[in-house]
Formats: C-alpha cells, structure tokens, sequence
C-alpha cells in the first residue's frame, strides 16, 4: 500500500460503503437467530416512547447511566467525570447489539438509559426506528480532537446521531511455554488447536468468528452465500475443531490470559493487549494478528432518545473527546479510540504493546468487514452445533 497514513486506508471516504456492512465483534448470534438479528431491529419501533427533551447546554442533570460492553471504559475516566462535572455516573453493560437493541425497545422509553454504544452497522435501523437522539454537537467541542478519519462513516455521514468510540480488529494469542513452534496464520491456529493445543484452545463466543476462522484461513470470503463453502465450514468446525475446543469466551483478557487458562486464545487486539499486560509472565504470550484476512468492527457513542439526562449525556462525551482522557481510554481498553495524533502520544507517553492498537497499512488492508446476508441462519446453526460438540 502507498498511502502514507495508515489511518486513511481504514477510514478513507471511499472505504465507507465497505465498512458500513460491518457486524459487531460480539454479535452473539444465538440471540439473533431468536429475534431475527437485524430484521427484528427493522420491524420494531419504539412506540410508546416519548422522546427527550433535545439538550440545549443548560444545567447538567445529578445523574447519568450509560449501558456499554463490558469493562470497556477506564475508571478513571468515569471518576474524573463525577469529580469535575458533578454527575453521578452509573454503567450497566450487555453482550450484544441485539440485547442493546432488544433492552431498549422492550423498555419502550422507560429505560432509564442515557449513554449507549452500539456497532456502526445498527445505527442506522436504530435511527429509523426512534431510538436514537440527535447529537447537539454545539454541546461536543471537542469533536475538534478527532481525526475525520473516523468521523462521516457509512452509517452516519454527518454524525448526527454517533462519534466514533473505539475500533479494532481479530487474531490469536498463545502460551510460548506450550506451543514451540511459531504461529502465524488462521491456519497454523487451527492446525495447533488439533494438534498441541488440544483441549487448550480458547475460542470467541461469538459465531462469526467461529466460522470466520474457517473462511480466512482457507482464503474465502467470509461472507460468502454459497452453500457449498458453508457445508464445508459446518464440517470442519463442528466435526473436526469443535471436539479440540476446551471454551467458548468473548473476554479472555480479564481471566483465561492473566490466568493462563488456556494454551491457543482467539481474541479482539484490545483484549489480547489487556490480558497480556495483566499477566504475571506477558513475555510467554505471542500476540497473533490472523492472516490472510481477518476483520474490522467499530463502536461509536450514541444518546438514547428517551434519555432522562441529555444534557449530562452530552457533557460526558465531550468529556472523554479530550486528548487526555481519550490517551487513558486507549492505555485501558486496548482500542484505538480515533482521535488525531494519538498514536504519537502513545508512543510519546512510553504505552506498552502499542503493536496491538496501532497497524501497518499492510496489517489494514487485510481487514475485512461482515455482512448480514442470507448466510447468518447457517451461521447461528454451526456455532451452535460446535458448542454441542464440544459439550459447551
């Protein structure tokens, strides 16, 4: 690649219709096979909830609650917002953009939430469907700080309703103290996982990533439709990698790494940097980032539109856009956050594994994004079908 600015083969205007397709890293499927995945999104509505108050800059609130993914905030950042602006923030988290979704619509406005996150794909659905408020973003200066890179995406063109949160990518850690030999590919993972990491490996929860792997170590597309791929699939990773498989976790970075539970991990670049950073012997631990391909997910802040507490809501996303607060963001979740520079302030600041947050244009350009298409059924019905024989 010859673009100088790795950033702009992420986010270049003309790699927006692409990334729009994304899907959530921690997607769940299972549930959405329940609910109808995004169709469920496009058939429901919000109705019965009364919309917020739109936030003008007027006096903030005494409170704010925010409904995120899991640990996916510093707490300093959280406590440094109730010491200088004064609301008492509260955070509940959940699992999925489905169970983000399925909260809201069945709370019809009573939710109580102000702050959520949800992956780039779904906002648009959400916004269609009343769930979203429109950003004042008089209220959000420092916006200034972000680098446009990340801002005008596919889902969002003008950010109206979304501000780039955190984004990032999939790969693999494993134990140099078990496997010798040097892993490099989606393959060389899932070779390993039959052979020494038997019984030891450590999978995402999630179903697009269990068939994922399959799809990128073989060279084809994972968002492929064609039945022929998807039996193949079924039949590797039920048959021949499932039984290998000793757990199905989405967030390894806050027990199986530190804990050394398994020997062979899949997981997201943030965690793998969190849980080798947490570990008592990081040096043991060889991050991976899967090739040939692998994928590209991104998370954005978004004020519900029954927010009790707009003007709060608006107040903390501007709060975390400063370069010091985006600087911690990123040292704790492992996630570039988007803003402009912040990669020289890392490096600048001495953060460790910044090969984990940062990538090469090369490293880039192998990642791809997912697609909902006719295929999710078949998806759902092999990652489930692999937790039953594995005896998960």
């Amino acid at each position: 690649m010859a673009d100088e600015n790795p950033l702009r083969i992420l986010a270049s205007r003309a790699a927006a219709p692409r990334i729009v397709s994304e899907l959530s890293r921690r997607r769940f499927l299972s549930l959405s096979a329940i609910v109808g995945g995004t169709a469920f999104l496009a058939a429901c509505s919000a109705g019965g909830a009364k919309p917020a108050p739109a936030a003008t800059g007027g006096k903030l609130e005494g409170s704010l609650s925010m409904y995120s993914w899991g640990d996916y905030d510093a707490p300093e950042v959280l406590k440094d917002f109730t010491k200088t602006l004064g609301p008492k923030l509260t955070v509940d988290s959940f699992g999925s953009n489905e169970e983000l979704i399925a909260k809201l619509v069945a709370a019809k406005g009573t939710g109580g939430y102000d702050i959520i996150v949800p992956t780039g794909v779904y906002i648009p659905q959400m916004v269609k469907n009343n769930l979203l408020m429109k950003l004042n973003k008089d209220l959000i200066p420092n916006l200034e700080h972000m680098d446009p890179a990340y801002l005008g995406r596919g889902w969002d063109p003008k950010n109206e309703y979304s501000i780039c949160k955190a984004w990032g990518t999939t790969g693999f850690v494993y134990d140099k103290t078990v496997i010798t030999r040097d892993l490099k590919t989606w393959s060389d993972f899932l070779d390993c996982a039959q052979k020494e990491a038997s019984g030891k490996t450590s999978v995402l929860d999630d179903p697009a990533e269990i068939t994922g792997m399959y799809y990128w170590a073989n060279g084809i597309d994972w968002n492929t439709e064609d039945d022929a791929e998807i039996d193949k699939c079924e039949d590797f990773i039920v048959n021949t990698l499932a039984p290998h498989i000793a757990a199905f976790d989405s967030y390894p970075g806050s027990g199986a790494i530190p804990q050394s539970s398994h020997a062979l991990i899949e997981v997201w670049n943030g965690d793998a940097r969190q849980g080798i950073t947490n570990s008592d012997n990081p040096d043991k631990w060889q991050w991976v980032l899967g090739s040939p391909t692998t994928e590209l997910w991104m998370d954005n802040w978004a004020i519900c539109s029954t927010a009790p507490h707009p003007e709060a809501a608006h107040a903390f996303i501007n709060f975390v856009l400063t370069p010091e607060n985006a600087i911690k963001e990123l040292d704790y979740i492992g996630y570039h956050t988007g803003e402009k520079d912040i990669q020289a302030t890392a490096e600048k600041a001495g953060l460790k594994m910044l090969d984990l947050v940062f990538f090469t244009p090369e490293q880039l350009a192998t990642m791809k994004d997912g697609e909902v298409n006719k295929a999710q059924t078949r998806t759902v019905d092999i990652y489930n079908k692999a937790k039953a024989a594995a005896g998960a």
